[in-house]
């Protein structure tokens, strides 16, 4: 890899090795915001200092005058699904699955030397496919959106090679 003169995007837990091969290190804040950096060891030290004043200056804003008033927490209201949100709710991680393995299988069908050599049964197969994207994509987007109305933490499905065509 160190001979390597093209472009690399590297994701490792190897650290060590992250500041052996990398040239440059694109830091992300988790804000939206991104970064440059020689190495890893000096993104590390960037975000610690950034943790850091993010510390001392909730501490510094502590220590001001007391309101009158006791600021808590915001109130969290849950909200409750309707009947047929909830059926659709205890439903959409199976639904999910059939829609990635439906997927799978047209991606699948793309490797066949039939449809590859054949123009409009390419072109069909990869509509076929792009349908199939957008309804795995769709129903995630609306799995999110039934727990945030519920008030839950969205869980983690189980990855089903689940690339994305864009």
């Amino acid at each position: 890899m160190l001979e390597y003169s093209g472009a690399l995007v590297l994701v490792t837990h190897d650290r060590f090795m992250l500041d052996r091969v990398s040239t440059v290190v694109l830091g992300l804040d988790g804000l939206g915001s991104a970064e440059r950096f020689a190495d890893y060891s000096q993104w590390e030290t960037w975000q610690r200092s950034r943790t850091s004043k993010a510390t001392s200056k909730g501490a510094a804003g502590n220590r001001g005058p007391r309101a009158t008033a006791v600021e808590g927490p915001p109130a969290v209201t849950k909200k409750k699904l309707s009947y047929s949100e909830s059926r659709e709710f205890d439903n959409i991680e199976s639904r999910i699955a059939e829609a990635e393995s439906e997927l799978h299988a047209k991606r699948g069908a793309l490797d066949d030397p039939a449809i590859t050599s054949d123009r409009v049964s390419l072109q069909n197969a990869c509509i076929q496919l792009e349908e199939a994207q957008k309804l795995v994509d769709s129903l995630y987007a609306r799995w999110a959106e039934l727990e945030q109305k519920q008030g839950e933490v969205p869980r983690q499905v189980p990855n089903v090679g689940r690339p994305h065509l864009r």
